[in-house]
């Protein structure tokens, strides 16, 4: 395998999601390949940083702007909204921990530097952060991949900290709107898709996906994103949600309301 095929697994032998055919073709390429396997024990000392951190806990209420949103059908969906509801809240917990572990692991490093020098070098610094980014990418896109819900939200909550210009975690998060099978993931990854809202190919995707979606609580979701990006050019897909009358009735009035907002 090369470099760029195991890069990929690294992240899934760390999460322990790893087969044993995978396990045995990355132990023999780190066995071959000093830049692997050097490029490895760096990342691998990240996410046991990481590991080791306690779980915070979020404020009160930190979805609850979210779920307001969904009172004109939530009579008729008040099981599935609250289940959605705490995986939610679980992907925030976990979002928190991973930034404070971020947060711990480059300031750590910065003060390692610190003790050595005078001054930290900016160049390293750079380069520490370069890692880190790395490794969320890899992270997010690894676990999004995955066939457990579970671990596909997990992969969500990584997504916040990708940097808005990351196209291949944004093209990941649009698939997953998109194709996922889970009702919470697709749910999750349209409010991932906030961190990526200056990007007219977010926009755009968006726009697309409530025309295909299904589920009313992800299509209010979709209509709420739109709002808030201030979309004027989604009113033809909110024209034909609030216009469909096999759709959900609050679906219609969120599609209506949404399109009040956006004149």
């Amino acid at each position: 395998m090369t470099c760029e095929e195991i890069k990929p697994l690294l992240a899934e032998s760390w999460a322990g999601t790893l087969n044993a055919q995978d396990s045995a073709a990355l132990e023999q390429h780190l066995s071959v390949c000093e830049l692997c396997r050097a490029e490895s024990a760096r990342l691998a000392e990240l996410w046991r940083g990481l590991s080791l951190l306690p779980a915070d806990e979020p404020g009160a209420g930190v979805r609850e702007r979210f779920y307001e949103s969904f009172s004109a059908y939530r009579d008729g969906v008040q099981y599935q909204e609250t289940s959605a509801h705490r995986r939610q809240t679980s992907a925030r917990q976990t979002l928190l921990r991973i930034a404070a572990g971020l947060a711990l692991v480059i300031g750590g490093a910065g003060l390692g530097y610190g003790l050595r020098s005078n001054q930290a070098s900016a160049g390293e610094i750079t380069q520490l952060r370069a890692e880190v980014g790395s490794m969320r990418q890899l992270v997010t896109l690894s676990l999004l991949q995955q066939q457990s819900a579970s671990e596909r939200l997990r992969g969500v909550s990584w997504a916040y900290r990708a940097e808005p210009s990351d196209t291949e975690v944004l093209d990941a998060l649009v698939a997953a709107v998109n194709h996922d099978t889970n009702v919470n993931v697709r749910l999750a990854a349209v409010d991932a898709l906030r961190t990526f809202g200056a990007n007219g190919a977010a926009r755009e995707a968006v726009k697309q996906a409530l025309s295909g979606e299904t589920a009313p609580i992800v299509q209010v979701a979709l209509i709420d994103l739109l709002v808030d990006l201030k979309e004027t050019g989604a009113a033809p897909q909110l024209q034909r949600v609030a216009s469909d009358n096999a759709a959900d009735l609050g679906v219609r009035q969120r599609a209506q309301w949404a399109l009040e907002r956006l004149q």
